[in-house]
């Protein structure tokens, strides 16, 4: 037997994925939970041979959960689950340790099927989202400008980033316009938000 924790704050789709996978002779799903937090702490617990987590979740999203599940249970495979995954969340994933990638939208049998190959060492990631990550345009920005973009995603004000990079508030100010110039954005809220969708934050 396979045994299996899935993740998901929504109790409707959880409570469904589990019954699914409840039907598969080989598939346990020893533990569910509705945050990230919680789903490491379960992973810990029950010790599941693959732990499916949703993309999209309180406290640690899924690609956190899947570092941390790295970092102390190996052994453990993650697949991500989401419901609108983009090319850049399939590439944070993956750096995370995540060994599958699948869309919420993906047919009944994949996902038990996903979670073979991941148990049996594989990897498994959605074609369409594998080709748009291939296709994903390289990062105009420079890592001064990637690192005060980082920091603004919070909000935090320009003196107090320019503390935390040892710069002046003008540079910081001049960092944070050329990245917003650079990737075509309105301000920097949209700013980072491109750079989140292409996976470059």
């Amino acid at each position: 037997m396979i045994r299996v924790l899935l993740a998901d704050d929504e109790d409707l789709i959880r409570v469904a994925v589990a019954a699914l996978l409840g039907l598969e002779p080989d598939l346990d799903v020893v533990a569910q939970a509705a945050d990230g937090p919680s789903a490491v702490t379960a992973t810990l617990a029950h010790r599941p041979d693959v732990a499916v987590v949703d993309l999209e979740m309180p406290g640690l999203d899924g690609i956190a959960v899947a570092a941390e599940l790295t970092r102390v249970r190996p052994e453990c495979a993650v697949v991500v689950l989401t419901g609108h995954g983009r090319p850049g969340h399939l590439r944070q994933a993956l750096t995370a340790g995540a060994r599958g990638f699948v869309p919420k939208g993906s047919p009944g049998g994949a996902l038990a099927d996903v979670i073979r190959r991941v148990h049996a060492g594989g990897r498994y990631v959605d074609p369409s989202l594998a080709a748009d990550a291939l296709t994903l345009p390289d990062c105009p920005l420079t890592p001064r400008e990637l690192e005060t973009l980082r920091l603004a995603e919070f909000g935090a004000p320009v003196a107090v980033i320019a503390r935390r990079v040892h710069l002046s508030t003008g540079t910081v100010r001049n960092h944070l316009s050329a990245a917003v110039q650079k990737l075509g954005a309105a301000d920097r809220a949209e700013a980072v938000r491109t750079a989140q969708d292409n996976g470059w934050l």
